[in-house]
């Protein structure tokens, strides 16, 4: 029994030092207004307070839908995706935090904060502030990823805002992006149609086939794309798909349907 009790500790303590060797590496969290439990934004004021919290432990939290700082504009994917999820539980409020890197993969998942409350508002409250005791945990330190390292290499380095300009003639010009512009294309004879995903939509053809599967940046208008190294996002009315492909940035519009 002791022997198990020690592994426990063991397998805990090296996964902490894992996750806050992960969660340094990120510079922001991006909490969206709703979590999925939530019928409306900021319900019982749950995500200002995760806000407030993640600020208190030492990060730099922004709320979905407010203005990025303009390193988070070029590079999303130095910002980490924070949720709250509800688990079951039997006269319990149980909630638990999840930070997911801009690929949706789970960087932190802490344990369960609980509350028996029978008040929603107290209830769901003090159960948040109990589930970020874990993120406190983690003493969070900003540490930025060596330039060459091969996370850095599977970022986005595009502008959400003005990137470039497209005209009716499918001219170009440059604004201050990292990679030079190689190639610009207008693409609207085949349509993609976005189908609903969580956290984002799936782009399919006609056939169907998917063709991309765009992530939620926590801006609007403004999504990753998973397993590519480009964003989609809204220019002028019209959607764009930026793709940096070795050391040139490839920019074509796309016709999507909504």
């Amino acid at each position: 029994m002791l022997k198990r009790i020690v592994l426990l500790i063991v397998v805990t303590t090296l996964g902490n030092v894992f996750a806050q060797q992960n969660v340094n590496n990120y510079k922001y969290v991006i909490v969206p207004d709703t979590y999925d439990f939530q019928h409306n934004p900021d319900e019982y004021q749950l995500n200002s307070l995760s806000q407030f919290l993640f600020n208190k432990y030492g990060f730099t939290a922004i709320m979905q839908g407010d203005e990025f700082p303009e390193d988070l504009q070029k590079n999303g994917c130095l910002a980490l995706r924070a949720d709250v999820v509800k688990d079951k539980g039997m006269f319990l409020t149980k909630l638990h935090v999840v930070l997911k890197n801009c690929k949706d993969q789970i960087v932190f998942e802490g344990l369960n904060g609980e509350s028996r409350e029978k008040k929603y508002k107290v209830a769901y409250n003090k159960a948040l502030r109990e589930a970020f005791l874990y993120v406190k945990e983690l003493n969070y330190k900003y540490e930025p990823l060596e330039p060459n390292s091969q996370e850095n290499h599977d970022v986005s380095e595009v502008k959400p805002v003005k990137p470039i300009e497209v005209t009716a003639e499918t001219t170009v010009q440059k604004t201050e992006v990292t990679a030079p512009i190689k190639k610009v294309e207008t693409d609207s004879s085949e349509v993609l149609y976005a189908q609903p995903i969580n956290n984002g939509y799936q782009l399919v053809d006609s056939t169907p086939k998917v063709v991309y599967i765009l992530i939620f940046s926590g801006k609007k208008d403004f999504f990753m794309v998973k397993d590519r190294n480009a964003t989609v996002y809204k220019l002028n009315d019209n959607w764009v798909i930026a793709e940096t492909i070795g050391e040139d940035l490839q920019v074509k519009t796309l016709n999507i349907k909504f």
